[in-house]
């Protein structure tokens, strides 16, 4: 599974940008997105399971970000809105083979990763 993420770029604080994650292949797995600031660690951000029924958030993003899926266009989106200087990362998504209707949230379950997309959020 390759996963190719695309939508990051400079956006003024108070904007919104859409993130997209790309699968080849048909991924009937749990997807997640995940940010990585300058000197810190890779982080959750939220995830999604197989049919987009359910969504995990990390509690501080809860409200402004939202992550859905389109399976017939083997595609996940996340959603940002209200952006601070504070959410500039890269943003990974990454797909969780042995998750179908769940939501992990741990780094360590995920199986794929896609090579990141820049936030960058200024003042």
């Amino acid at each position: 599974v390759q996963l190719v993420e695309s939508g990051g770029g400079l956006v003024q604080a108070g904007g919104s940008l859409r993130l997209s994650c790309v699968a080849s292949g048909r991924t009937f797995y749990a997807m997640g997105w995940f940010r990585q600031a300058p000197g810190k660690e890779r982080e959750f951000v939220g995830s999604i399971n197989w049919s987009g029924s359910r969504t995990d958030y990390v509690d501080s993003l809860k409200g402004r970000f939202t992550i859905s899926r389109d399976n017939a266009k083997n595609t996940v989106y996340l959603q940002m809105n209200s952006l601070k200087p504070e959410d500039t990362a890269l943003y990974y998504c990454a797909a969780d083979k042995t998750a179908t209707w769940d939501t992990p949230s741990r780094l360590a379950l995920y199986d794929y990763w896609g090579k990141g997309t820049l936030v960058t959020v200024s003042s």
